[in-house]
């Protein structure tokens, strides 16, 4: 039960000789243009005939738009073939869907004996860059990335992928190979944990993986707080989610701080939920099949600071994650319960499948009582009401600050990673409040339509007035099939957000809108 073996990725700046076993990538650009490599005068003896190519591009239909693939075999060299993939006007999207396509048709070609896939990024559009050659690391290795728990035999493999750049000795070029690589790394890392069933991924066996991958790094600490320092700090949203389960919750802090880090002290909160039943608010059977996956914000967050240590980047940072299992039991929490978080702040439950804004609270109020956070930025599969606003493949985003949200939104277009402004001025949000009110408590955890948007009021409370962008991955933190770089499953959405905005040094603004 693990991730398959992925191919050695290499950056080279001129095509090899190709093999037998060899599978070539041509990108073919808008208008089904051919790259200069294979048609300009220095082409020299092309590896395959640029004529029979674009003869081949007309029969298919293929004229460059991204995803469009025409399959050319090379007459007596079996399994070698030509993949000619649209790059369209080879923009950064363009050229990650290209990469994704490229690398899954080269993995079914294995199958019949193909170890090595060419994959020349130079396109009619132009040279690559230290930006196309990282996102085309990360591409690969993040399209060919599968997780298997199977007792038969894994099909074959792809050996290698060389990335063939003309600048790739550049320094430049060699530095967004190695930031390519550690955050794909990293990303495949998050996608391991959410797709670890949750026989196996409770709080204890996901709080060991933490200490076994991050605790080694330079410059960071881990530290995990069991049921007895939850009692002690006051985590009565952890410990009530929790406390119907067999597996304790746990709540666990990895702070990266390398010298000479500046003022600036972002803390990272993840939603934990190891597995959600609903607690006693149960979900259906078909609500519960991918409930494993709700610990997604737990590890985007940790997989964050994991790349950001490996890149020795110069910003320190710390992730808190809230780790429990919302199960059924004589000790599970109850609607009608009141819960006590960190800080004092109460809480009427009125919902035990409102678990994750629970959690969540404590941890925010942690981070800004007792890190000394400058910034909170949480990440949440944290409402079905986002899927159903934004759909599957963007995530909500809302902030306190313009500035905030902007840096956010810069970092996310680089990553490739699609967000959402959600509103969260006063203007728009001031006739919600009232539905947060309890009787009986400071709020309520269920109040109503439209619930991403309730779900970020009940939060803000609990930062303390610092600047503080809630990220609700809801949608893309898992994925139904295969598009791009992203395949289905955990997909370890928004890992690259936030180690591109960790990279720019965390910035913010004060212009506070909420």
């Amino acid at each position: 039960m693990s991730r398959l073996p992925s191919p050695r990725v290499t950056v080279v700046p001129a095509l090899p000789v190709l093999g037998p076993d060899d599978v070539l990538a041509v990108p073919v650009g808008a208008q089904g243009a051919l790259p200069p490599w294979l048609t300009g005068p220095d082409a020299g003896e092309p590896p395959v005939d640029p004529e029979f190519l674009a003869g081949a591009l007309a029969d298919t239909g293929n004229g460059g738009k991204p995803g469009g693939i025409t399959n050319v075999p090379v007459p007596g060299r079996r399994p070698r073939s030509v993949v000619a993939v649209g790059v369209g006007d080879g923009t950064v999207p363009d050229l990650r869907s290209y990469v994704g396509v490229a690398v899954r048709r080269a993995q079914t070609l294995a199958e019949h004996g193909a170890r090595r896939l060419v994959l020349p990024l130079d396109s009619a559009a132009g040279p690559a860059g230290a930006e196309e050659v990282r996102a085309a690391v990360e591409a690969v290795v993040l399209a060919g990335y599968r997780f298997r728990a199977t007792s038969t035999p894994h099909p074959p493999r792809l050996e290698e992928v060389a990335v063939v750049a003309a600048d790739a000795d550049d320094p430049a070029v060699a530095a967004g190979e190695l930031a390519g690589a550690v955050a794909a790394d990293a990303v495949a890392w998050a996608r391991d944990l959410v797709n670890t069933p949750s026989d196996t991924k409770d709080p204890a066996w996901l709080s060991d993986q933490v200490i076994a991958r991050l605790a080694r790094l330079p410059h960071v600490d881990v530290t995990v707080l069991g049921p007895g320092e939850l009692r002690a700090g006051g985590f009565g949203g952890v410990l009530a989610v929790g406390g119907g389960s067999a597996s304790p919750p746990r709540v666990v802090v990895v702070r990266y701080a390398p010298p000479g880090a500046g003022e600036s002290r972002p803390v990272l909160v993840g939603k934990g939920i190891t597995f959600d039943t609903g607690g006693l608010s149960i979900k259906t059977t078909a609500g519960m099949r991918e409930m494993k996956t709700d610990m997604a914000g737990a590890a985007t967050v940790l997989a964050a600071v994991d790349a950001a240590s490996r890149l020795e980047l110069p910003v320190g940072v710390t992730a808190v994650v809230a780790l429990a299992e919302n199960a059924v039991s004589g000790s599970a929490y109850r609607p009608a319960d009141v819960v006590r978080h960190v800080g004092g702040r109460t809480t009427e439950v009125r919902n035990t499948d409102a678990e994750g804004r629970l959690v969540l609270a404590d941890a925010l109020a942690y981070a800004h009582a007792e890190l000394g956070a400058s910034v909170l930025v949480d990440v949440a599969t944290l409402t079905g009401a986002m899927k159903t606003a934004l759909g599957a493949r963007t995530a909500g985003l809302y902030a306190t600050s313009d500035g905030l949200a902007d840096a956010l939104l810069t970092a996310a277009g680089h990553a490739g990673e699609s967000f959402w402004r959600m509103p969260l001025a006063e203007e728009h949000v001031s006739h919600l409040r009232p539905q947060l009110a309890s009787d009986v408590a400071d709020a309520n955890n269920a109040p109503g339509n439209p619930g991403s948007t309730t779900a970020a009021l009940f939060l803000q409370p609990f930062t303390g007035g610092l600047p503080w962008a809630h990220l609700d991955v809801a949608g893309p933190a898992r994925a139904g099939s295969d598009a791009a770089e992203v395949v289905k499953g955990g997909t370890g959405f928004a890992v690259r957000t936030l180690l591109r905005w960790l990279a720019a040094g965390a910035p913010v603004a004060d212009d506070r809108i909420g």
